[in-house]
């Protein structure tokens, strides 16, 4: 395991993330994750299991300071009041005082970002936050994002796995000192049957999902979410630090980018995508 450094923020690899895992799966697996190693826990507050995912936390053993937990503002949360509320509910649903990541869940709304950027530094500075982000921002939303905010945005949450050139979004990401946060890096499957990634993990002795998550974290200020309801595939997702693709590999998998590739685009919340 490492940890990538973004504007101050340290954040773990890989994540283990609870998006549509229900709150039993949930006390289940974040203790089980932790256990294997991980040491980043991602949700959110329209995922509806903050309240279990701070349950498992807190009787999982580990000591709250050793674990890197990231939650997101929902969009009708957005004007000022019912922010900082909702940041408050957030912390007594997962039983700690501070979130070390922050992010704003979807960038469309009738909020104005200034608004919604102040927001965010007022919970940080306040100490509720140590650390700030969006989510499923285009690039200059990000530019925007990071010239309106007196505190640094340590990220950008984003559906990244090879089916989708995300090389603009990156490449603003760095440019800014953030990181990118790799969501649905399975591409909801598709990647497990790709006959390239396949031919990769046999030759590595490995599985495509381990391929595609070591693709991810061997790329410069990425971090990469993993999840999954199985223990067993838990560990497997976490053991991708022992081996490294060559150079060859990671442009192959770069290859497999396509015009259609992107999966999650809700209308209502997306940007124009880069």
């Amino acid at each position: 395991m490492f940890n990538v450094n973004a504007n101050g923020a340290s954040i773990p690899a890989i994540g283990f993330g609870t998006f549509r895992i229900p709150g039993t799966d949930v006390l289940r697996m974040v203790p089980a994750a932790l256990k294997v190693g991980y040491r980043h826990i991602d949700t959110a507050q329209i995922y509806g299991n903050e309240a279990e995912v701070g349950e498992a936390m807190a009787s999982s053993g580990v000591a709250r300071g050793d674990i890197f937990l990231t939650t997101k503002v929902w969009v009708d949360r957005y004007p000022h009041d019912p922010f900082i509320n909702s940041v408050d509910e957030s912390l007594k649903k997962l039983k700690t005082d501070y979130v070390d990541l922050l992010l704003l869940h979807w960038p469309q709304s009738n909020v104005p970002l200034a608004e919604r950027i102040a927001a965010l530094n007022e919970v940080r500075d306040a100490g509720k936050v140590r650390h700030i982000g969006v989510s499923n921002f285009n690039t200059a939303l990000m530019a925007e994002a990071a010239a309106l905010s007196p505190a640094p945005i340590a990220t950008n949450q984003v559906e990244y796995h090879p089916y989708l050139d995300q090389s603009a979004v990156l490449g603003s990401a760095r440019k800014h000192g953030m990181s990118i946060t790799a969501y649905y890096a399975m591409a909801d499957g598709k990647v497990i049957d790709d006959p390239v990634i396949k031919e990769i993990a046999k030759v590595h002795g490995r599985s495509p999902a381990q391929v595609v998550l070591r693709w991810l974290v061997q790329q410069d200020s990425v971090v990469a979410l993993s999840k999954t309801v199985s223990e067993e595939r838990a560990r497997s997702n976490f053991e991708i630090f022992d081996f490294e693709l060559s150079t060859e590999e990671m442009q192959a998998l770069h290859n497999l980018a396509r015009s259609a590739g992107r999966i999650v685009s809700p209308g209502h919340l997306a940007p124009q995508w880069d």
